[in-house]
């Protein structure tokens, strides 16, 4: 039941949570134009259903360093959500954010974990925001964790607990860019009920 779930989430409403992906992303990127307080332009966001095995290719590869912030989604939905970018572009975000606190080369302290985490808490926060204006439904951001790893060793989180459900990801690439180009990859993980629920909000019923 669960795999034929996802599998008409994967024929016949790609369309639908392509929209939101672009939307989500569109108002997520207003959102980091206004933390940097500087023009951030975007290019339409790439959004796909992938195996989730193929995610960790998408970024460069597993063993790419990344900056990853993860966090729950409560609410009338329910799952997980990460948003990650490469290092060198986390290392951009957080200069613009403290005003290069974060020497060229460093590592992450406390103070450019924590920008990283406001950063992807802003983000994902304009996402779940725009998500929960299309469908009508109260869903919420818990508090995010943020880590600096490889790509492969990051995505191992919600790879144990997006194994429960079956193989399909959410993925929505968004390139954006004030005086650098920085590549943002949204990573959308509700559960099944909620996959249900979003598009019973949208007017589409799901039958199996």
């Amino acid at each position: 039941m669960k795999d034929a779930i996802l599998e008409q989430v994967t024929e016949n409403y790609y369309d639908v949570l392509k929209e939101i992906g672009n939307i989500g992303a569109g108002n997520a990127m207003t959102a980091l134009s206004q933390m940097l307080q500087c023009k951030v332009d975007m290019k339409v966001p790439q959004v796909r259903l992938l195996e989730f095995s193929e995610v960790g290719e998408m970024m460069g590869g597993e063993e790419q360093i990344m900056a990853g912030v993860f966090l729950g989604v409560e609410g009338d939905i329910t799952g997980s959500m990460m948003f990650m970018v490469e290092e060198n572009s986390a290392r951009h975000l957080i200069q613009k954010i403290t005003m290069g606190m974060l020497p060229e080369g460093q590592e992450f302290d406390e103070m450019g974990l924590s920008a990283m985490q406001e950063v992807g808490n802003i983000i994902t926060g304009a996402y779940l925001n725009s998500l929960s204006t299309l469908t009508n439904l109260t869903v919420f951001p818990t508090p995010p964790a943020v880590t600096v790893d490889m790509a492969g060793a990051i995505l191992s989180v919600p790879a144990i607990q997006f194994g429960i459900y079956g193989d399909k990801i959410l993925l929505i690439q968004s390139q954006f860019y004030d005086e650098v180009k920085l590549d943002g990859y949204f990573i959308l993980i509700p559960d099944l009920e909620s996959y249900e629920k979003i598009l019973t909000a949208l007017g589409l019923s799901m039958t199996v």
